[in-house]
């Protein structure tokens, strides 16, 4: 099959490039939006239809959903087939997600279950995957001495969202507004599981939000978003999950040795060791495979889904030690694969456990090892993506 891959640098977009050409396709790549991040939406437009209209392909894939690509497909009558790896992905909403073009995946049930009414023939639940073979080889091809400058008592990876907060542009909220929108924040954070933000926003609220929010996000072209959704979603969602990191981190480090791999500021947390960013090829699986602990803590606008994070964690061979996430206890067992958390205390408790069990983790790491090489490898992922979709076409 002919594929024209449109890339704007999702970190797995080269293990699916490779992927898709283990698996017999040819792909040409369009990767303008890499390095140039203000194409507009023509520009989008003029590039995907000038490939095909030179090189006619059988589909276009992309990562994420670009409803631009969407319109161009539906006019060329090809398929247009999106893996979501994110979320929130504000363009789902857009009014091209009805393309009868569009075969989109999705790897959050929760956020499956809001957009698949808007399209239902075309829209599929599907978890993620991670390229073990990369993942091993980055591993196996280092010294030891090398492996032991990024060994860990307890890590993570990934920003504390301090830095990506739009909630924190609130200018002068009344006190009532805060207290509201503080104290939902609190019991969310008592909760791991189920989101609950958007059920407790009422029509007032969202309105007030709204007005000492300058520049509240409107997405520019037609869409199905709601104010109350956006405000959910992309500014107390990662509001709560920059205050669930700073807890859980804090927690962590002033019970265990804590490495941080990260570009965001941990001045105030100061147990934390932090070691700046880590380059995601090279030094990341040697991070995962390396660490006894390897903390998930899920950014909350993911709501029941499996975070691309736990998938290469366990494709180097590492032991996750997870939030609660319903998928998680869906795709994986819980004490075989991974083990999981409910509360800052039980952490606590299972961190401690687990690191005066070695043979224990040792056994639940190489388990979930096992697991996503036989299951959720790229390779067989996309196999089964592509089947979904072109069976959905016929």
């Amino acid at each position: 099959m002919k594929i024209l891959f449109y890339r704007y640098g999702s970190i797995c977009e080269p293990d699916i490039t490779q992927a898709l050409r283990e698996n017999g396709h040819t792909v040409t790549e369009l990767t303008e939006e890499i390095t140039n991040k203000n194409l507009f939406l023509g520009d989008c437009a003029k590039l995907v239809s000038s490939s095909l209209f030179e090189h006619p392909q059988d589909c276009v894939f992309s990562i994420n959903f670009f409803p631009i690509i969407s319109d161009v497909c539906n006019i060329f009558h090809i398929p247009y087939l999106c893996w979501i790896v994110d979320s929130p992905v504000m363009e789902l909403w857009a009014k091209p997600i009805q393309n009868p073009c569009n075969r989109i995946f999705l790897f959050d049930r929760q956020q499956y279950n809001e957009i698949a009414p808007l399209n239902p023939d075309c829209v599929f639940h599907f978890p993620l995957a991670v390229n073990i073979s990369g993942k091993q080889q980055a591993i196996k091809t280092v010294s030891s001495l090398m492996c032991e400058q990024f060994a860990s008592e307890c890590s993570f990876v990934g920003s504390l969202y301090t830095e990506k907060c739009p909630y924190d542009k609130l200018e002068h909220p009344p006190a009532y507004l805060r207290g509201y929108l503080e104290g939902i924040m609190a019991a969310q954070l008592e909760v791991y599981g189920y989101y609950f933000i958007e059920d407790l926003l009422t029509d007032r609220i969202v309105q007030d939000f709204k007005a000492h929010l300058p520049g509240f996000y409107q997405y520019p072209l037609e869409n199905f978003l709601t104010d109350k959704t956006i405000l959910a979603q992309l500014y107390i969602g990662n509001k709560i999950t920059a205050l669930e990191r700073y807890t859980t981190l804090k927690t962590l480090s002033e019970h265990f040795s804590f490495d941080l791999y990260t570009g965001s500021d941990t001045s105030d947390l100061p147990a934390v060791h932090n070691r700046g960013l880590a380059k995601t090829l090279t030094e990341m699986p040697l991070i995962f495979h390396g660490s006894k602990i390897n903390l998930n803590t899920t950014s909350k606008p993911i709501r029941t889904g499996i975070p691309l994070r736990v998938f290469d964690i366990m494709g180097c061979g590492g032991f996750v030690l997870s939030n609660y996430q319903p998928e998680l206890c869906e795709f994986f067992e819980p004490g075989v694969h991974f083990d999981y958390y409910t509360s800052q205390d039980e952490l606590i408790e299972k961190a401690d456990y687990y690191l005066h069990h070695e043979k224990e983790r040792a056994e639940i790491a190489q388990n979930g090892l096992e697991k996503v090489a036989r299951d959720y490898s790229y390779p067989k992922r996309l196999d089964e993506l592509f089947s979904i979709a072109f069976k959905s076409e016929r």
